[in-house]
């Protein structure tokens, strides 16, 4: 029952239900009368929480999350009103709320945005604390966050805060270098669509810029030029467990496994290890662990690590060798729904397991990818258009017969192909083996 009540809160948890006749525009509407009229939260004005930020001393908490997604419909009765250790530890902060991207100073709020609930904790010049809020599935959270999780963060923000600026060096790196553009709405492929703000007075829902759509426009950027899309706009944020950390989501950084022969094995962590400095800085999350990851580069590189190891502080290194990033999982993404439209012409694939691999005599380190699902409409249905069918068995794109997972042919692609382009596919339906073109698309 403790785990069912923890998996409910935090916007990754769906108890809570809006009465289902509610239109999107009625519950974006509810709910800012809702939170305005309560008084707690600043809603959606991010330059007033700096004001009240700079005229009472306080740090500034922002949570950014999607309105009206249904699993988030319940973040503030659960945090505010009902938690008795959460709620004490807001009363510190300027608490902000975000329910659109629109208008976001992408050089201070720089997150995953394959997720719909993000917290910063920050103070009024703009610099970092900490992050918390991490996906690494499409719909379960529970292995990632918890309440306990975000109490601690959140202490650890405030003690940072006691000590600004003394503390400024820790802090420099947790903020981003210059993004491709000032704002969302000013990428080329929302331009034309959104503004910098919400139309309360028309179709509100439809006016928002959802933080999935940061990615897509982000990936566009690059795509629409026929550019290399970069390993860290294509990669982004890698999972901790990505490189063998498993993290306790009930503490701040501290180690819950490492994975036999991993990277993270191999930088000498263990169980029961506190970070308490990662790539220099001090970590507050899961979150501020995949910031540091997703700092650095894809070449490879050392992060220095200390860890407090039964009250010991010992000084660590993880070493992360070229091409690290390509060990993260893509398929789960939302973004990675554009990628199908570029690439597999929107089919969704999954690779066999052990089991029908043997029972279709695949070799090992062959390509056998089952066709999950076929789109049907415009170019997530170029698949289904060139003959391709679920069920189908792909073992060959453009001339590979290696690429063992679907995230293994979004990386193939993306760097070998460009929108424009056709690339020939096999695929075994039953006893038979058939050619067809799929189009590499914008």
């Amino acid at each position: 029952m403790k785990r069912l009540v923890s998996a409910c809160l935090l916007c990754l948890f769906a108890l809570g239900v809006v009465a289902s006749a509610q239109t999107r525009d009625e519950k974006v509407r509810e709910d800012r009368r809702k939170v305005t009229e309560d008084g707690f939260w600043i809603y959606n004005d991010l330059d007033l929480a700096f004001r009240r930020a700079r005229e009472t001393g306080k740090p500034i908490l922002v949570v950014l999350r999607c309105i009206p997604c249904e699993e988030c419909v319940k973040l503030d009765d659960e945090l505010v009103d009902k938690d008795p250790v959460i709620r004490p530890l807001l009363e510190q902060f300027v608490c902000a709320r975000q329910v659109s991207t629109n208008g976001l100073d992408l050089s201070q709020f720089q997150f995953d945005t394959d997720q719909s609930f993000a917290v910063f904790m920050l103070n009024a010049d703009g610099n970092v604390y900490g992050r918390f809020g991490t996906r690494s599935h499409r719909t379960e959270w529970y292995g990632d966050v918890s309440l306990p999780g975000l109490a601690k963060s959140l202490q650890g923000a405030l003690d940072l805060h006691a000590n600004y600026p003394e503390n400024l060096a820790l802090l420099e790196g947790k903020r981003g270098g210059k993004p491709e553009v000032a704002s969302p709405e000013e990428y080329p492929s929302l331009k034309d669509k959104f503004t910098d703000r919400l139309n309360y007075e028309g179709n509100v829902a439809k006016s928002c810029i959802h933080c999935h759509q940061i990615g897509d426009a982000q990936r566009e950027y690059y795509w629409s030029r026929k550019r290399p899309i970069p390993q860290k706009v294509l990669f982004p944020y890698p999972h901790p467990k990505s490189i063998g950390l498993i993290l306790d989501p009930k503490e701040r950084a501290t180690i819950q496994s490492v994975k036999e022969g991993s990277l993270a094995e191999a930088s000498g962590l263990r169980v029961g290890d506190k970070l308490t400095r990662f790539g220099g800085q001090p970590p507050l999350s899961f979150a501020d662990v995949q910031w540091v990851l997703h700092q650095t580069d894809e070449q490879g590189g050392t992060i220095p690590m200390v860890v407090d190891r039964e009250g010991r502080q010992l000084e660590l290194s993880l070493l992360l060798p070229a091409g690290w990033r390509k060990s993260g999982d893509l398929s789960w993404r939302v973004t990675s729904w554009g990628l199908r439209r570029m690439v597999t012409g929107g089919m969704v694939l999954e690779a066999m397991d052990d089991q029908g691999r043997d029972d279709l005599s695949i070799s090992d380190g062959k390509m056998a990818l089952r066709v999950k699902h076929v789109g049907r409409y415009g170019p997530h249905g170029a698949a289904k258009k060139a003959g391709i069918q679920p069920d189908d068995l792909l073992i060959s794109y453009d001339g590979r017969d290696d690429l063992m997972t679907e995230t293994e042919l979004f990386d193939y692609a993306i760097n070998h192909r460009r929108h424009g382009d056709e690339v020939k596919v096999l695929v075994r339906r039953g006893h038979r083996e058939l050619s067809m073109q799929l189009p590499i698309q914008p």
